[in-house]
C-alpha cells in the first residue's frame, strides 16, 4: 500500500520564478507602507496607493545618494528598498517643484497640484517608518523647500 504525503504548496519568494497567471506575494511591510500611504492619501485603493508609492520612491531614489542613499534603502521594506536603490543618480538635484513636476509627468493624468498631493502622501510616512534623523539626513542633501513634501516646517536661518 502506497501512501501520499500532502506536500505544501510552493510559495513564490520575491525575486523568484512565479508562476504564470499567479500573484506575487507582498510582504507585510511593503503593505503597511502602501497602506500608510493611502491613508495619508485617502486613496481608494491599494493599488492606486502602491502605484504612486513606486512612482514617488522611484524618483526620490534618482535624488538621495551617498550613505542616506544606502541607510535609506536599508530602513525601508525590501520592495520599497529595490525601488530606491534601482535608479540611476540624477545629474542635477531638482528644486522640491521641479521633483514635484517629475512625478507630475510619471503620472498618467497627474497635474503639479495632483502630483504635490501623491508626493506628500508617500514622503510625509516616511519619517515614522525610517526615523527623523534620517529624513534630516536625507534633507539636508536636498535643495530647499523638500521638507514640506515630508510633512516638516521648512525653517530658514533669518
Amino acid at each position: 500500500m502506497t501512501t501520499l504525503t500532502p506536500q505544501k504548496p510552493a510559495v513564490p519568494q520575491p525575486g523568484g520564478n512565479i508562476p504564470a497567471g499567479a500573484r506575487p506575494v507582498r510582504e507585510p511591510a511593503w503593505l503597511e507602507l502602501v497602506d500608510a500611504v493611502r491613508e495619508a492619501g485617502q486613496y481608494p485603493t491599494r493599488s492606486e496607493a502602491e502605484s504612486v508609492t513606486r512612482v514617488v520612491l522611484s524618483a526620490l531614489g534618482g535624488h538621495v545618494v551617498g550613505d542616506e542613499r544606502v541607510d535609506l534603502a536599508r530602513a525601508l521594506p525590501e520592495e520599497a528598498a529595490r525601488v530606491v536603490a534601482s535608479q540611476i543618480p540624477a545629474t542635477r538635484p531638482l528644486t522640491a517643484a521641479e521633483f514635484v513636476d517629475s512625478v507630475a509627468a510619471r503620472i498618467e493624468g497627474a497635474t503639479p497640484a495632483t502630483a504635490r498631493w501623491d508626493v506628500s502622501s508617500v514622503l510625509s510616512v516616511l519619517p515614522s517608518l525610517v526615523g527623523d534623523e534620517l529624513v534630516t539626513r536625507v534633507l539636508a542633501q536636498l535643495p530647499p523647500g523638500y521638507a514640506l513634501l515630508f510633512g516638516r516646517a521648512e525653517l530658514t536661518p533669518a
